[in-house]
Protein backbone atom coordinates (compact mmCIF):
# COMPACT_ATOMS: atom_id res chain seq x y z
CA UNK A 1 0.00 0.00 0.00
CA UNK A 2 1.42 3.33 -1.05
CA UNK A 3 -0.48 6.28 0.29
CA UNK A 4 0.38 9.92 0.82
CA UNK A 5 1.65 10.11 4.39
CA UNK A 6 1.65 13.27 6.44
CA UNK A 7 5.13 14.24 7.57
CA UNK A 8 5.54 13.48 11.30
CA UNK A 9 5.32 16.67 13.30
CA UNK A 10 6.89 17.71 16.59
CA UNK A 11 5.53 16.22 19.80
CA UNK A 12 2.27 17.81 20.89
CA UNK A 13 2.50 20.26 23.78
CA UNK A 14 -0.53 19.21 25.80
CA UNK A 15 -0.41 16.47 28.43
CA UNK A 16 -1.43 13.35 26.51
CA UNK A 17 -0.89 10.63 29.14
CA UNK A 18 -3.45 11.96 31.61
CA UNK A 19 -6.00 13.12 29.06
CA UNK A 20 -5.60 10.06 26.86
CA UNK A 21 -6.13 7.68 29.78
CA UNK A 22 -9.19 9.66 30.88
CA UNK A 23 -10.66 9.62 27.38
CA UNK A 24 -10.34 5.84 27.17
CA UNK A 25 -11.84 4.92 30.55
CA UNK A 26 -14.63 7.49 30.59
CA UNK A 27 -17.09 4.91 29.23
CA UNK A 28 -16.70 2.82 32.37
CA UNK A 29 -17.46 5.64 34.79
CA UNK A 30 -20.29 7.12 32.71
CA UNK A 31 -22.11 3.85 32.15
CA UNK A 32 -25.50 3.37 33.85
CA UNK A 33 -24.50 -0.28 34.23
CA UNK A 34 -21.52 0.79 36.35
CA UNK A 35 -23.75 3.06 38.41
CA UNK A 36 -26.23 0.23 39.00
CA UNK A 37 -23.51 -2.23 40.00
CA UNK A 38 -21.99 0.31 42.38
CA UNK A 39 -25.37 0.92 44.00
CA UNK A 40 -25.94 -2.82 44.40
CA UNK A 41 -22.51 -3.22 45.96
CA UNK A 42 -23.16 -0.36 48.39
CA UNK A 43 -26.50 -1.88 49.31
CA UNK A 44 -24.90 -5.27 49.87
CA UNK A 45 -21.97 -4.05 51.96
CA UNK A 46 -23.93 -1.48 53.98
CA UNK A 47 -27.30 -3.21 53.90
CA UNK A 48 -28.10 -2.54 57.55
CA UNK A 49 -27.84 1.23 57.28
CA UNK A 50 -30.92 3.29 56.58
CA UNK A 51 -29.36 5.50 53.89
CA UNK A 52 -28.43 2.47 51.73
CA UNK A 53 -31.69 0.57 52.16
CA UNK A 54 -33.02 1.75 48.82
CA UNK A 55 -29.78 1.33 46.88
CA UNK A 56 -30.85 -1.88 45.04
CA UNK A 57 -34.16 -0.29 44.04
CA UNK A 58 -32.35 2.81 42.75
CA UNK A 59 -29.97 0.54 40.82
CA UNK A 60 -32.88 -1.25 39.17
CA UNK A 61 -34.57 2.04 38.31
CA UNK A 62 -31.33 3.38 36.82
CA UNK A 63 -30.89 0.35 34.58
CA UNK A 64 -34.54 0.46 33.55
CA UNK A 65 -34.63 4.15 32.65
CA UNK A 66 -31.44 4.18 30.57
CA UNK A 67 -32.53 0.97 28.83
CA UNK A 68 -35.68 2.58 27.43
CA UNK A 69 -35.95 4.23 24.04
CA UNK A 70 -37.59 7.22 25.70
CA UNK A 71 -34.41 8.10 27.60
CA UNK A 72 -31.78 6.88 25.13
CA UNK A 73 -33.45 8.53 22.16
CA UNK A 74 -33.87 11.78 24.07
CA UNK A 75 -30.17 11.88 24.94
CA UNK A 76 -29.07 11.01 21.43
CA UNK A 77 -31.57 13.38 19.82
CA UNK A 78 -30.27 16.26 21.94
CA UNK A 79 -26.77 15.69 20.59
CA UNK A 80 -27.80 15.23 16.98
CA UNK A 81 -29.98 18.35 16.98
CA UNK A 82 -26.90 20.30 18.10
CA UNK A 83 -24.94 19.05 15.08
CA UNK A 84 -25.18 21.89 12.59
CA UNK A 85 -24.48 21.16 8.92
CA UNK A 86 -22.42 24.05 7.54
CA UNK A 87 -21.19 22.45 4.32
CA UNK A 88 -21.59 25.05 1.57
CA UNK A 89 -23.20 24.23 -1.74
CA UNK A 90 -21.05 24.87 -4.79
CA UNK A 91 -17.78 24.92 -2.83
CA UNK A 92 -14.99 22.52 -3.74
CA UNK A 93 -13.05 22.03 -0.52
CA UNK A 94 -9.29 21.70 -0.39
CA UNK A 95 -9.69 18.74 1.95
CA UNK A 96 -12.19 16.79 3.95
CA UNK A 97 -11.10 15.74 7.44
CA UNK A 98 -12.36 12.23 8.06
CA UNK A 99 -12.30 11.48 11.78
CA UNK A 100 -11.52 7.89 12.73
CA UNK A 101 -13.73 5.65 14.81
CA UNK A 102 -15.18 3.51 12.00
CA UNK A 103 -12.91 0.46 12.30
CA UNK A 104 -13.87 -2.47 14.53
CA UNK A 105 -10.40 -3.17 15.89
CA UNK A 106 -11.17 -6.39 17.79
CA UNK A 107 -12.80 -8.33 14.93
CA UNK A 108 -10.18 -7.08 12.49
CA UNK A 109 -7.37 -8.33 14.72
CA UNK A 110 -9.12 -11.66 15.21
CA UNK A 111 -10.01 -12.39 11.59
CA UNK A 112 -7.37 -10.34 9.78
CA UNK A 113 -9.99 -8.82 7.48
CA UNK A 114 -11.43 -5.28 7.23
CA UNK A 115 -14.23 -4.82 9.73
CA UNK A 116 -16.26 -1.66 10.35
CA UNK A 117 -18.70 -0.50 13.01
CA UNK A 118 -21.81 1.69 12.89
CA UNK A 119 -19.70 4.78 12.16
CA UNK A 120 -18.81 3.51 8.67
CA UNK A 121 -21.02 6.22 7.12
CA UNK A 122 -18.12 8.60 7.78
CA UNK A 123 -16.00 6.61 5.33
CA UNK A 124 -18.80 6.21 2.80
CA UNK A 125 -19.52 9.95 2.82
CA UNK A 126 -15.85 10.81 2.35
CA UNK A 127 -15.68 8.44 -0.59
CA UNK A 128 -18.74 9.99 -2.20
CA UNK A 129 -17.32 13.51 -1.83
CA UNK A 130 -13.99 12.45 -3.35
CA UNK A 131 -15.68 10.56 -6.18
CA UNK A 132 -17.97 13.47 -7.03
CA UNK A 133 -15.19 16.07 -6.87
CA UNK A 134 -16.66 18.03 -3.95
CA UNK A 135 -13.32 17.73 -2.13
CA UNK A 136 -9.85 17.63 -3.66
CA UNK A 137 -8.28 15.44 -0.98
CA UNK A 138 -8.99 13.81 2.36
CA UNK A 139 -7.09 13.86 5.64
CA UNK A 140 -7.80 10.61 7.45
CA UNK A 141 -7.10 11.17 11.14
CA UNK A 142 -6.86 8.12 13.36
CA UNK A 143 -4.13 6.06 14.99
CA UNK A 144 -4.06 2.95 17.15
CA UNK A 145 -6.77 2.08 19.66
CA UNK A 146 -4.11 1.32 22.27
CA UNK A 147 -0.30 1.16 22.40
CA UNK A 148 -0.28 -2.58 21.66
CA UNK A 149 -2.98 -2.40 18.97
CA UNK A 150 -1.57 -3.43 15.56
CA UNK A 151 -4.47 -1.81 13.71
CA UNK A 152 -3.83 1.78 12.58
CA UNK A 153 -7.17 3.30 11.61
CA UNK A 154 -5.88 5.78 9.03
CA UNK A 155 -4.09 3.01 7.16
CA UNK A 156 -7.18 0.80 7.04
CA UNK A 157 -9.50 3.56 5.85
CA UNK A 158 -6.95 4.89 3.36
CA UNK A 159 -6.44 1.44 1.88
CA UNK A 160 -10.21 1.04 1.55
CA UNK A 161 -10.56 4.33 -0.34
CA UNK A 162 -7.73 3.37 -2.66
CA UNK A 163 -9.36 -0.03 -3.30
CA UNK A 164 -12.52 1.84 -4.26
CA UNK A 165 -10.61 3.78 -6.90
CA UNK A 166 -9.55 6.99 -5.17
CA UNK A 167 -6.08 8.08 -6.35
CA UNK A 168 -3.52 7.65 -3.60
CA UNK A 169 -2.17 11.19 -4.02
CA UNK A 170 -5.55 12.49 -2.82
CA UNK A 171 -5.31 10.55 0.45
CA UNK A 172 -3.34 12.02 3.37
CA UNK A 173 -2.85 9.70 6.33
CA UNK A 174 -2.56 11.10 9.84
CA UNK A 175 -1.87 8.06 12.01
CA UNK A 176 -0.92 9.62 15.38
CA UNK A 177 -4.24 10.81 16.81
CA UNK A 178 -5.78 8.57 19.45
CA UNK A 179 -8.82 10.64 20.40
CA UNK A 180 -10.81 13.68 19.27
CA UNK A 181 -8.49 16.12 20.96
CA UNK A 182 -5.50 14.76 19.06
CA UNK A 183 -7.53 14.66 15.83
CA UNK A 184 -7.82 18.44 16.11
CA UNK A 185 -4.16 19.06 16.94
CA UNK A 186 -2.80 16.83 14.18
CA UNK A 187 -5.28 18.00 11.55
CA UNK A 188 -4.30 21.61 12.20
CA UNK A 189 -0.63 20.74 11.79
CA UNK A 190 -1.24 19.07 8.44
CA UNK A 191 -3.51 21.87 7.19
CA UNK A 192 -0.86 24.46 8.00
CA UNK A 193 1.99 22.45 6.47
CA UNK A 194 0.09 21.92 3.22
CA UNK A 195 -1.54 25.38 3.14
CA UNK A 196 -5.03 23.92 2.97
CA UNK A 197 -7.65 26.63 3.07
CA UNK A 198 -11.21 25.34 2.90
CA UNK A 199 -11.79 22.32 5.12
CA UNK A 200 -14.79 20.10 5.75
CA UNK A 201 -15.01 17.90 8.86
CA UNK A 202 -16.89 14.61 8.51
CA UNK A 203 -18.03 12.73 11.60
CA UNK A 204 -21.11 11.21 13.21
CA UNK A 205 -23.81 13.71 14.15
CA UNK A 206 -23.62 12.86 17.85
CA UNK A 207 -19.87 13.51 17.76
CA UNK A 208 -20.01 16.88 15.99
CA UNK A 209 -20.49 19.15 19.06
CA UNK A 210 -17.44 17.73 20.87
CA UNK A 211 -15.32 17.51 17.73
CA UNK A 212 -16.15 21.03 16.58
CA UNK A 213 -15.31 22.44 20.01
CA UNK A 214 -11.96 20.62 19.92
CA UNK A 215 -11.11 22.01 16.50
CA UNK A 216 -12.05 25.53 17.54
CA UNK A 217 -9.89 25.27 20.66
CA UNK A 218 -6.79 24.66 18.51
CA UNK A 219 -7.74 27.47 16.13
CA UNK A 220 -8.76 25.38 13.13
CA UNK A 221 -11.98 26.53 11.49
CA UNK A 222 -13.83 23.94 9.42
CA UNK A 223 -17.24 23.49 7.90
CA UNK A 224 -19.10 20.44 9.18
CA UNK A 225 -20.95 17.56 7.57
CA UNK A 226 -22.77 15.46 10.19
CA UNK A 227 -23.56 11.88 9.15
CA UNK A 228 -24.66 8.66 10.82
CA UNK A 229 -27.88 9.96 12.41
CA UNK A 230 -29.48 7.41 14.76
CA UNK A 231 -32.24 9.15 16.78
CA UNK A 232 -35.87 8.66 15.69
CA UNK A 233 -39.25 10.27 16.30
CA UNK A 234 -41.28 7.11 16.89
CA UNK A 235 -42.72 6.51 20.37
CA UNK A 236 -43.61 2.86 19.84
CA UNK A 237 -42.24 0.72 22.65
CA UNK A 238 -40.54 3.76 24.19
CA UNK A 239 -40.91 2.46 27.75
CA UNK A 240 -39.81 -1.13 27.15
CA UNK A 241 -36.25 -1.88 28.37
CA UNK A 242 -33.79 -3.15 25.74
CA UNK A 243 -30.06 -3.76 25.83
CA UNK A 244 -29.64 -1.85 22.56
CA UNK A 245 -31.12 1.26 24.14
CA UNK A 246 -28.77 0.93 27.10
CA UNK A 247 -25.85 0.92 24.66
CA UNK A 248 -27.22 4.06 22.95
CA UNK A 249 -27.52 5.78 26.33
CA UNK A 250 -23.88 4.93 27.15
CA UNK A 251 -22.64 6.41 23.85
CA UNK A 252 -24.77 9.53 24.27
CA UNK A 253 -23.60 10.07 27.85
CA UNK A 254 -20.01 9.68 26.72
CA UNK A 255 -20.43 12.50 24.22
CA UNK A 256 -22.30 14.77 26.64
CA UNK A 257 -19.92 14.38 29.58
CA UNK A 258 -16.92 14.16 27.25
CA UNK A 259 -17.80 17.57 25.85
CA UNK A 260 -17.85 19.03 29.36
CA UNK A 261 -14.49 17.44 30.19
CA UNK A 262 -12.94 18.76 26.96
CA UNK A 263 -14.10 22.28 27.79
CA UNK A 264 -12.72 22.03 31.31
CA UNK A 265 -9.32 20.57 30.43
CA UNK A 266 -8.48 21.50 26.82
Amino acid sequence: MRLFWARPGPPTRYRPPVFYALSKIIDVFLSPLTWALALCLVGLVRRYERWTRWAPAVAAATLYLFSTAFVSNSLLGHLEKSATRTMRDGVVYDAAILLGGAVAHGPMQTWNAPSYNDNVERLLTAYDLLRSGRVRSVIISGGRGSPDDPIVEAQVLGKQLEDWGIARERIILEDRARNTRENAVESKRIAEERHLGSLLMITSARHVPRALESFRRVGLETDTLPVDYRSVNTKRGALLPRSDDLDVSVHALREIFGGWIYKATF
